[in-house]
């Protein structure tokens, strides 16, 4: 093997839920560098996504028409599948009572909107470092 080959690595899978396409652009184009992205227009799809891809971290919109962030989480922590996927909430809101909420919701962490690309790499990257220091990583091999 020649010394520039890298040694291929599985990648972390990360889903992004927001109803704006723009946003899943946006997050999308910036992820997949690094990551294995998935994206949900919706809470409803994000829910199933979640279930069946079981991804190692969610970025979620706070703010979407029907299924809300909120709701999104409360879901997922309902669920034995999803429960222990750490969720970064995103969104517009940039009020200390906002992102407090969220935390208190069992957020991981809160990004607002317009996206600051180091910041959101670096809040990915200490989210799944802390996961995979609880035990609980499991990049995706297929």
């Amino acid at each position: 093997m020649s010394m520039d080959k890298q040694l291929e690595t599985p990648q972390a899978r990360i889903l992004v839920v927001d109803d704006d396409p723009f946003n899943l652009k946006i997050l999308g184009n910036l992820l997949h560098t690094y990551y294995d992205v998935l994206v949900a227009p919706s809470g409803e799809r994000a829910l199933e996504i979640a279930t069946s891809a079981k991804p190692d971290l969610i970025l979620l919109d706070v703010l979407m028409p029907g299924m809300d962030g909120s709701d999104v989480l409360a879901r997922l922590r309902e669920n034995p599948v999803t429960r222990d996927i750490p969720v970064i909430f995103t969104t517009g809101l940039d009020s200390a009572e906002d992102e407090e909420k969220s935390l208190k919701l069992g957020a991981v962490d809160f990004i607002t909107k317009p996206y600051r690309a180091p910041i959101v790499l670096e809040r990915v990257r200490i989210q799944l470092e802390r996961k995979h220091a609880r035990g609980i990583f499991h990049p995706q091999t297929d």
